[in-house]
């Protein structure tokens, strides 16, 4: 399945394990939760990135020692409506302070793309046409975000306050004749 990142269109040099699968010596391998937890240690010690991919069932919190180990962590969307991944995303950045690569996979809509990138995912798997196009132009699709999230935008509650009307003066006229005092009504 194509791998896509802002960017575009790249080759996906993870190779995913399978459970009863031998480890590479090296090279980039991406492992179930469970194989991480059962041979952690000898993954640790071989050459080359490690990422693991878990399911929406999986809690998040049993990486919280190893974020920093990982290179990519694949969230599982198992359909359109299931929305546990974009959680999952959340903490592994918000809380857990994740910064390697956080890959949607299974039923990656491209509507759900902006949404997507809010919660901190940068990499995603899908077969859909017109994907390239739609994650280009997904991160300006809305033009105001309302909540604060993983993408680093300013929500228009924050931008709000720091108006200079909100702060008690009123901007420079169109002549750039001076402001005047207005009433701070507390916003």
């Amino acid at each position: 399945m194509p791998l896509f990142r802002e960017t575009g269109v790249v080759d996906d040099v993870w190779t995913k394990l399978a459970d009863d699968q031998t480890v590479p010596a090296d090279g980039p391998v991406l492992v179930s939760l469970t194989r991480w937890r059962g041979a952690r240690a000898a993954l640790l010690a071989r050459r080359g990135p490690i990422g693991v991919a878990l399911a929406n069932s999986d809690a998040v919190e049993s990486l919280a020692g190893d974020v920093s180990r990982l290179d990519l962590v694949a969230l599982h969307f198992p359909k359109f409506s299931d929305g546990r991944a974009y959680s999952q995303a959340r903490l592994l950045r918000g809380r857990m302070g994740y910064g390697g690569e956080l890959r949607a996979t299974g039923s990656v809509l491209r509507d759900q793309l902006p949404f997507m990138l809010r919660c901190g995912f940068d990499a995603f798997e899908s077969d859909q046409p017109g994907f390239a196009d739609a994650l280009a132009g997904a991160r300006t699709l809305f033009s105001v975000v309302y909540q604060p999230a993983e993408d680093g935008r300013t929500p228009v509650s924050f931008l709000r306050l720091s108006s200079p009307v909100i702060r008690g003066r009123w901007p420079a006229g169109p002549e750039g004749e001076s402001s005047s005092e207005v009433t701070n009504y507390n916003y």
